[in-house]
């Protein structure tokens, strides 16, 4: 799994490769989360993750409650087909702002 990171004031952005499981979810975890007290927007590209666990899931609502609780989003961006499909059943896709491309989530943001 790999994570690159770039940041304005205002907004990161994280491309995420590989699978997000029990095993690397605490990394991913790790490296976003400090950005929850220093920016209103969080922007992950999920074009390149092939595999989304449950593990994956609780680190996504641990971060959206991180986010919301100073006013900020998350953004998910390219997210493949099947784990949208899982994020739709569960109700995890309304806690977030789901786009195709990065141009399209930032033109959705307030």
């Amino acid at each position: 799994m790999q994570i690159e990171l770039s940041s304005t004031e205002a907004l990161v952005e994280a491309r995420v490769q590989g699978e997000i499981d029990g095993r690397t979810a605490p990394e991913v975890q790790e490296r976003l989360l400090p950005f929850a007290r220093t920016h209103a927007k969080l922007l992950i590209d999920m074009t390149q993750v092939s595999f989304l666990s449950s593990a994956g899931l609780r680190m996504l609502l641990l971060l959206y409650r991180q986010f919301s609780q100073r006013s900020g989003e998350i953004l998910l961006v390219g997210v493949p087909e099947e784990i949208r499909d899982t994020m739709s059943m569960t109700g995890f896709s309304n806690f977030f702002t789901l786009a195709d491309t990065r141009e399209e989530a930032l033109a959705k943001r307030p």
